[in-house]
């Protein structure tokens, strides 16, 4: 049976909120179980790397409930979350500012932000170079981003078993623990992600410099780092 065609522009931005709204209350829980905890870990990392000194104030564009935000807060900086989802942004904890938006028309000043964080949202943008373009425009020159989105392993073995968890068991779990729809829609919805070159370029054009891009745990992940250009 061939896939339902991906949604694109408009009709992507309305299906993409109305599926994290009808998932938000079990999104943690889920995530856990996709990623058996890793993510946490991930996270951590990209914060780290952001490589800003304690207090910097950090947009976390795409927040969802907040696993990046509540990381930047345990580690001394001062997060802002936003994201398209309402339901997301209110199922969330420890976020004491948040604000619902989309990303490629945020509503903050220009250079305001130290930094901008985002996880595994790349691919869920309806206009993925406005949104690197808005990024640029709220982080102050010099300031940093840290991005983090899904990948695929180049080994064959690690391959063909990411490829039976990330499409055949995900939407599995999904379905017994949330909403069926928006867990099959997951793995589908890898096909809006540029090639990893092509996400560089795009960064390069938005303004960022010293793009930097790292493959995560044999590619289970991909990281993105970038400077705000002068």
């Amino acid at each position: 049976m061939p896939e339902t065609p991906l949604p694109q522009g408009d009709e992507k931005t309305r299906q993409v909120r109305a599926m994290f709204d009808a998932i938000a209350s079990r999104y943690e829980l889920v995530n856990r179980l996709m990623t058996f905890g890793l993510d946490s870990r991930w996270r951590k990392r990209a914060v780290a790397d952001l490589r800003l000194p304690p207090s910097s104030v950090v947009l976390d564009v795409a927040a969802g409930t907040g696993d990046f935000t509540r990381e930047l807060n345990r580690q001394g900086h001062h997060a802002v979350a936003t994201d398209l989802s309402f339901g997301m942004l209110d199922a969330g904890r420890e976020m004491t500012e948040r604000v619902q938006a989309d990303a490629a028309a945020l509503p903050f000043r220009s250079a305001g932000f130290d930094g901008v964080t985002c996880g595994y949202a790349l691919r869920n943008f309806s206009d993925l170079a406005g949104t690197f373009d808005e990024m640029a425009r709220v982080l102050r020159p010099g300031g940093r981003i840290s991005l983090l989105e899904v990948a695929e392993p180049r080994s064959g073995i690690w391959r063909a078993g990411f490829r039976v968890w990330f499409r055949r068991v995900v939407p599995f779990i999904g379905s017994l623990l949330s909403d069926r729809a928006a867990y099959h829609y997951l793995p589908q919805s890898t096909a809006y992600l540029p090639e990893s070159d092509e996400i560089m370029r795009m960064l390069n054009r938005s303004g960022f410099s010293a793009v930097n891009h790292r493959r995560v745990m044999g590619g289970l992940s991909q990281q993105f780092v970038a400077t705000r250009a002068r």
